[in-house]
This record gives structure tokens, sequence and C-alpha cells, in this order.
């Protein structure tokens, strides 16, 4: 575990990884000494740790939030949709008006 932490609440993130979490793609050896990063916060394209560090986060989350986060346009939208239809699936002859309109959308491209 990192000696050098600055913040009990990162050494109490990395104690409960250390304990219960398994990090794929680690060097596990590296990851017992130092402890993990803790994310903590993310604006645009950038993310925050545990100990305020700034970070641009070039893998976009994984390649999942390619349009940046906290793009509160987004929030809005899911939010709307989570409050009338948050999910339902589409087999046994059902669909829904999100599924159909976004499948003409990408028809159109």
């Amino acid at each position: 575990m990192n000696n050098a932490v600055n913040n009990s609440k990162t050494a109490h993130w990395q104690a409960l990884s250390q304990a219960h979490h398994l990090a794929p793609f680690s060097d596990y050896k590296q990851l017992a000494e130092k402890g993990p990063r803790i994310i903590t916060e993310a604006k645009g394209v950038h993310l925050w740790d545990s100990e305020g560090n700034k970070i641009l986060d070039g893998m976009a989350g994984l390649w999942c939030v390619a349009v940046g986060y906290g793009r509160e346009e987004l929030v809005e939208a899911a939010a709307t949709q989570m409050r009338q239809l948050p999910f339902y699936n589409t087999f046994f002859q059902t669909a829904h008006p999100p599924v159909l309109e976004l499948a003409h959308a990408i028809s159109q491209l």
C-alpha cells in the first residue's frame, strides 16, 4: 500500500480495493505495493483522483464516454427516458419508441 498517500479517504479506498477488488489488466505486484489510483470525479474530458490530480481521460472511459463526462443535456435526456421507460426488451414481438427512433436514425446514416 502506498505510504505517501495524502488523503485518509484514499487510503481507505485503497484498502477496500486490496481486500475486495480485482483490477483487470493490472500488475498485481505493483498494485499491492502502490495501491490503485482512485478516480472520484469527471467533467468534460478530464478525471480527478482522490488526491486532487487532474487527468486527461484519453481512453474516454474505455471508449464509452466519447462525448465527455457531465454533459447536462445527456443527463436530462437519460433522466427523462428513465422516468418513462428505463428498459424493456424487444423480444417476443415487442418494440418501443426509443428503439424504433434509434433504428430509423441509424438507417439514415
